[in-house]
């Protein structure tokens, strides 16, 4: 199956719109101070919150990454696939070869 060019650019710029998204989520994941992450903001002890949430960040990221590298794959492939550029011929000389 080939992936037609919007659609393999859809999913590379998928595939680093998940990474901006994820990992700027568990950043501000680790500073949570309301108490949602962490008990009493104390990094030692990190509540189920935090563990749903880490595990469903790390697993979107692992999808946006093969996504975002099967839209590359398709990228490569049509960039292979396509036809040489059209140049001018070569001039050549019409003079017949002297002995």
């Amino acid at each position: 199956m080939k992936l037609t060019r919007p659609v393999s650019w859809f999913l590379a710029a998928f595939g680093v719109w998940s990474w901006i998204v994820w990992v700027t989520f568990v950043k501000n994941l680790w500073k949570d101070t309301s108490g949602l992450a962490f008990h009493d903001g104390d990094h030692s002890s990190p509540t189920a919150y935090f563990w749903i949430h880490l595990t469903l960040a790390v697993v979107s990221t692992v999808f946006g990454t093969v996504i975002g590298a099967i839209g590359v794959r398709g990228l490569r492939a049509l960039r292979r696939d396509q036809p040489p550029a059209v140049t001018e011929p070569q001039r050549q000389d019409r003079a017949p070869a002297r002995k």
